[in-house]
């Protein structure tokens, strides 16, 4: 190294640094980011950092720009600032830049900052170039001593050594009224991301792709930061803006790594904790600030910064996984409680709360699974979160990603596999999420026609974009894979096979056929669900899907779309209506219960009562019923137990197992206190709790009730035709040939001597008793039973070869099964 000579006083300086800098953080009214206050106060209330085992721990507030660090300010807490070298450094020759470049480079306008910045040969020697706006003084320290840098323009500082190639080096930066701040040039580093992963992104078969992009903490020659990578094609420049540099971007620009789209940038000393958005120079000269796509965490709404994060959870959940990866959900018991996070219990305000109790409460009630509405992080609670802005992140509403592992993790080691609700259909347009990204249609299709959603004032994704297609089968694996979730509910999914859903005439444009199909997004939903079985063995996808497009359940390899299970909407719709009229009218829609089964075999079939249906005025399900209080008790009963009985699993959402009166509430979750001991009908709706339980208790070890539920083996009518008496009866066999018989008496008289077909069982006694009946006075009934044992006789009924006269209960729902 060859310096020029003393350290001039009258050396070039930058412009006095603006009032804002010199006082604390800079602020701008932007949601996530600090509020306008003094140094002082910032620090004071400063996010907690890493925790202490946190790998390559970084300085908390110490980062490459940090202006106005003065002592006691925000971001130059004491512990941050490193041993200042010798104030007697020496000055280096210039390194200087053409001014274009320059003002390209300060102006965030820059391509690839990192040809300018950092380390670079040159004949003469190795050129040093260093991006740190508002700062007074910056010396570079090598091996053999410290020696200044010159400022040339905009916060851009050049020297030249001279006889070192690539020397490591380090960066002492002075700011107005601070002290000297040790500091890692992150300029110097080669790019976080390989060939490899650019290939398969611009491929768009990068399967783990939130390991490449969003922010990751690392640890680069030994240096620990944050590499940032984020895909935005159309973008002129990115830069990272956070709490780390006062959400001030200049010093951050990221470099564009070729045609694959990404840009990408390794910030030293950022550590854990920090928040961060990109901001993008668009085409069109505007500057957006966006959140990261593949944020894996996000600060808690109305706030909608991105945060660096890194999980530590350890899973105990081994035994489950191994389990199920053996799992036949087909052949299997599955009962889902459905629920949404937030309201279910309202004051249980984290994951952790939630994890306390809920799986003790599934236990009790013998469901096999949880369904959660969209966790993922999103702006409007009234969404119930399906208008997603965080696809990678848990919503930060309820605590940290590892407190959603915590969860799941204690749900599993209670048997309980959780489903999770996927939205690959829609997006919201908030201006700092996924909507034109890099100023230009990117997530969305180009077409307007094809991008806005109708229904929700949503727009849709690009299923035909290889990238976006990427990002949502990954997305689908990243759930099942960081997360431990058992299965996915994909939500609208009619909505995303038809061009024309809600659209009139001529607002939707066809396929290229002609057609009114999406076929993107039928391709992208067979890849999907193709992805997500071959990586990750007894994960489960369920299609809300409403429509009869042909083959939802059948596997891609058959031309599907690959599903394991979809929503039996035609069921619920006709069910409903059926049980909703006063009985003196229901032989006029005996149909309605039983058209179920002329289809019950074209797909893989789960029974919803879900959400949707106890919302925006169609009422709680017993408040459906008619009649008075104990007539809708009883109709709820017996409804139930009809669909426990159906082939097809089950789903129930949450206030409807124990006959809540209201609909739901996100705000105020289900009512709990109508279960207190001082509420005057408690007993009444704890006997519909208790029923719901016995439903599954029975159902989970009557393997006749699953074992077949998508084969015609497994069901065969007694008799489906008496409307006049409102009667349905019905067989279920397991693989084994084991029956259980369902008789449902939808009409409030009780039926004595009524005749129904049995099946011939094995032995002499032909003896069968009740499994369980809805009317019995534990439930809430009339108490109205069948002796115990039944004796079938050698008359033939209904197409079987014995017989016996029962008594059937007044709106109630009798199985019966070989007497044990």
């Amino acid at each position: 190294m060859t310096p020029l000579g003393p350290l001039d006083p009258s050396a070039d300086r930058q412009p006095a640094v603006p009032a804002t800098f010199r006082s604390g953080p800079r602020s701008k009214a932007t949601a996530g980011r600090p509020a306008a206050k003094s140094a002082a106060k910032s620090a004071a209330k400063a996010p907690a950092k890493a925790p202490a085992k946190a790998p390559a721990k970084a300085p908390a507030k110490a980062p490459a720009a940090k202006p106005a660090a003065r002592a006691g300010a925000a971001g130059a807490a004491p512990a941050a600032a490193r041993p200042a070298g010798p104030r007697g450094a020496l000055r280096l020759p210039e390194a200087p830049l053409p001014p274009a470049e320059v003002e390209r480079l300060v102006s965030g306008a820059h391509h690839d900052p990192h040809a300018l910045l950092g380390a670079h040969e040159l004949p003469a020697g190795t050129a040093i170039r260093v991006l740190r706006p508002f700062a007074e003084r910056v010396v570079v320290e090598t091996e053999l001593g410290p020696a200044e840098l010159t400022h040339q323009q905009g916060g851009l500082f050049t020297g030249l050594l001279t006889g070192q190639r690539f020397p490591r080096y380090t960066l002492r930066v002075t700011y107005p009224g601070g002290e000297p701040l040790v500091q890692e040039d992150g300029y110097r580093f080669a790019p976080t991301l390989g060939e490899l992963d650019l290939h398969l992104i611009r491929e768009g078969r990068h399967e783990q792709l939130w390991e490449a992009l969003g922010s990751h903490l690392r640890t680069v020659d030994g240096v620990p930061g944050t590499a940032f990578a984020v895909w935005a094609p159309n973008a002129v420049g990115v830069r990272v803006i956070g709490s780390f540099n006062h959400w001030d971007g200049t010093a951050h620009p990221m470099r564009s790594l070729g045609s694959s789209g990404v840009w990408e940038v390794f910030l030293p000393e950022v550590g854990e904790g920090e928040r961060y958005k990109y901001q993008i120079l668009t085409r069109q000269g505007q500057r957006l600030e966006k959140a990261d796509p593949l944020a894996r965490a996000t600060q808690c709404p109305p706030d909608t910064a991105s945060m660096v994060t890194a999980s530590r959870h350890v899973w105990q959940d081994a035994e489950w996984m191994e389990r199920r990866a053996r799992a036949v959900h087909h052949r299997a018991p599955l009962s889902v409680y459905e629920l949404h996070l937030a309201s279910w219990r309202p004051e249980l305000t984290s994951y952790r709360e939630i994890a306390e109790v809920l799986p003790g409460y599934l236990n009790e009630l013998g469901f096999t699974h949880v369904e959660f509405m969209p966790v993922m992080e999103h702006p409007f609670g009234g969404s119930w979160g399906y208008q997603v802005s965080g696809f990678y992140a848990p919503t930060a509403r309820l605590g940290t990603p590892d407190d959603f592992r915590f969860l799941v993790d204690a749900l599993h080691r209670h048997g309980i596999g959780v489903l999770v609700d996927w939205v690959p259909a829609h997006f919201p347009k908030d201006d700092f999420a996924l909507a034109r990204f890099d100023g230009e249609p990117l997530y969305e299709p180009a077409d307007p026609l094809r991008a806005e959603h109708p229904d929700w004032g949503t727009l849709e994704f690009d299923y035909g974009r290889t990238e976006v297609r990427n990002f949502l089968v990954a997305n689908a694996v990243y759930w099942c894979e960081e997360f431990h979730v058992d299965g996915l509910r994909v939500d609208a999914v009619a909505s995303m096979l038809y061009l024309d859903y809600s659209r009139e005439g001529g607002a939707w444009t066809p396929n290229q056929y002609g057609g009114r199909e999406n076929l993107d997004a039928a391709s992208f939903l067979q890849e999907m669900n193709a992805t997500v079985y071959r990586r990750c063995p007894g994960v489960l996808t369920v299609a809300e899907e409403s429509t009869a497009w042909d083959g939802v359940t059948r596997p891609t390899d058959s031309g599907g779309l690959g599903f394991g299970l979809k929503w039996n909407m035609g069921w619920m719709h006709d069910s409903l209506v059926y049980i909703a009229k006063e009985p003196v009218h229901r032989k006029y829609h005996h149909n309605e219960m039983t058209f179920s089964m002329v289809y019950a075999y074209s797909e893989n079939y789960i029974l919803p009562i879900s959400h949707d249906e106890v919302v925006h005025g169609k009422q709680a399900l017993v408040s459906k019923m008619p009649g008075d209080w104990w007539q809708q008790r009883a109709n709820h009963r017996a409804y139930l137990g009809f669909m426990w009985a159906h082939p097809g699993k089950q789903l129930l959402f949450m206030g409807q197992e124990f006959a809540q009166g209201a609909e739901w509430d996100h705000e105020n979750g289900p009512q709990w206190w109508v279960l207190d001991e001082g509420w005057p009908a408690h007993g009444d709706h704890r006997g519909v709790q208790r029923l719901v339980g016995d439903l599954n208790h029975v159902y989970r070890a009557t393997p006749a009730l699953y074992e077949q539920d998508t084969v015609p083996a497994g069901f065969a009518w007694l008799d489906g035709g008496a409307a006049e008496d409102n009667v349905l009866s019905f067989v279920r066999f397991a693989a084994d040939g084991s029956p259980l018989v369902a008789v449902c008496n939808f009409s409030p008289v009780v039926r004595h001597g009524f005749r129904v077909g049995l099946p011939r069982l094995e032995g002499a006694e032909q003896l069968w008793e009740e499994a369980l009946n809805t009317d019995a006075e534990q439930y809430g009934g009339s108490g109205v039973a069948n002796s115990s044992p039944v004796k079938s006789e050698p008359e033939e009924w209904n197409a079987q070869p014995r017989s016996a006269e029962l008594v059937l209960p007044p709106l109630a729902t009798v199985w019966l099964r070989p007497a044990r």
